[in-house]
């Protein structure tokens, strides 16, 4: 259900906008071009000569070259007009270690076979091309499949592509240009963590920064008859139709605050490159605990800053993941530093909110911000991962003890053969250098049928 409703989600806001643009689809622009001006003209020259010189000789030839320039001409302006490319790809939100699979059709209406075909793919995808050189007979269809793996999170195109061929005397070049082009969103994975505790914030309901609905934040318990001074919005609607008398619900008041999930993206704590890294390992725990904390019927929220800020309040749903996965496709190491973070936090956040802080920065100099959140009334849980295991430098051991005397919950995330792996599920067994694939299990997509590009 869960990867259903995410499919649904993307069909309202990739869907449409897919469908839309089918419908103003482009034209594809064709295109002849002269490779070579030799023989047309050495045949000029000897039409000169004969009129100037006449000789049989001289006529055969030019006449011989003039048929050369008028068959190639004629070749490739039929190739022109009937030659032409189908692209398609099954769309669907896609998630790093996903495959995506595309497929490519050719069809030769000409008379004449097109001896050599270039197709150029300009996806911007990293590690995935399309581009391809085959042949296509006259009167024939051809097709083929083309795979690849989404190997880093972010907003890429597909398209547009383009296809060349050429005579066989290879005087003309014939071009077809495809503008049309689709947004393939690869978004981070989602790792099946472990029980990591997150410290309650408080009683049901605080720590909330909007006013978003009471039933968000508590546990229906049971029903009860309706007493004046109930609010009707608890009115329990399938109980008082039964029995003929308003019924309200009755809540179970644990504890039960939203989350606010502190990304940490400051370039100058960073370590590691590419997959390897505290970048990626902090968006992937944080996308983890986003979908741990919504199935656990939480409310939560994310706060983060590459470019410009990330915010988004508490809520639940399958749509609240979708929309937090999004902003997680596309965020990079370019925000301010966590004590900056911090102290706009300490204006915003209300009392009794659970703030789990994902970092690489082991400096405890942010823990003075951090203890002014604590004296708010604000309770943190700190994920730190560990730069050296990354190939950073220093240790964390400073930190660790000032989180420990200040009462802070806090996760050593130390490095990627090692603390990772006590998220995986029991009897699995360790490849090391060979954590992210491992770990990184790809969810099964809901998609539609083979679709064109544009």
């Amino acid at each position: 259900m869960l990867l259903w409703s995410i499919g649904q989600e993307m069909s309202v806001n990739l869907f449409f906008d897919i469908i839309m643009a089918m419908s103003l689809k482009k034209p594809a622009e064709r295109s002849l071009r002269v490779n070579s001006y030799l023989i047309p003209a050495i045949a000029l020259i000897l039409i000169f000569v004969q009129l100037f010189f006449p000789f049989r000789g001289w006529a055969i030839l030019a006449s011989s070259f003039v048929g050369l320039c008028l068959f190639s001409y004629f070749w490739s302006r039929s190739l022109k007009k009937n030659l032409s490319l189908e692209r398609e790809m099954r769309f669907g939100w896609m998630q790093v270690g996903d495959h995506i699979q595309e497929r490519f059709s050719i069809e030769n209406d000409s008379r004449m076979p097109a001896l050599w075909v270039k197709i150029i793919d300009y996806s911007q995808m990293p590690g995935y091309t399309a581009s391809k050189v085959t042949s296509v007979r006259s009167q024939w269809y051809s097709h083929w499949f083309t795979r690849g793996v989404c190997n880093r999170r972010g907003i890429y195109t597909l398209g547009p592509t383009s296809l060349e061929t050429v005579d066989p005397l290879g005087m003309f070049t014939v071009r077809i240009d495809y503008p049309e082009t689709v947004t393939m969103m690869v978004v981070p994975p989602i790792l099946p963590l472990p029980r990591i505790e997150i410290a309650p914030g408080g009683r049901t309901g605080e720590g909330k920064s909007t006013s978003s609905g009471l039933e968000r934040t508590i546990v229906a318990g049971g029903v009860r008859e309706y007493m004046p001074g109930d609010s009707l919005r608890w009115l329990h609607w399938p109980t008082t139709a039964r029995k003929n008398k308003p019924f309200v619900r009755v809540f179970d008041f644990s504890p039960a605050s939203n989350w606010w999930i502190l990304l940490d993206m400051d370039p100058n704590v960073q370590a590691g490159k590419g997959q390897e890294s505290t970048e990626e390992y902090s968006v992937i725990l944080a996308a983890s605990l986003v979908n741990e904390g919504l199935k656990e019927d939480k409310s939560v929220g994310l706060i983060t800053h590459g470019d410009d800020l990330i915010w988004h309040t508490p809520d639940v749903g399958d749509a609240h993941l979708w929309k937090i996965l999004r902003s997680l496709a596309v965020v990079r190491p370019t925000g301010p530093s966590l004590p900056e973070m911090l102290d706009h936090l300490r204006t915003t956040l209300e009392q009794r909110t659970s703030l789990v802080v994902i970092t690489p920065n082991i400096n405890p100099g942010w823990l003075n911000d951090l203890g002014l959140l604590l004296r708010k009334g604000i309770v943190p849980t700190v994920l730190l991962l560990n730069p050296t295991g990354f190939g950073g430098i220093g240790k964390p051991d400073a930190i660790q003890d000032r989180l420990l005397r200040m009462g802070i919950k806090h996760y050593n995330i130390n490095d990627t053969l090692q603390d990772l792996s006590q998220f995986q599920p029991e009897d699995f067994a360790v490849q090391p250098g060979d954590q992210m694939r491992k770990y990184t299990q790809s969810l099964k997509k809901q998609t539609v049928n083979w679709r064109t590009l544009g």
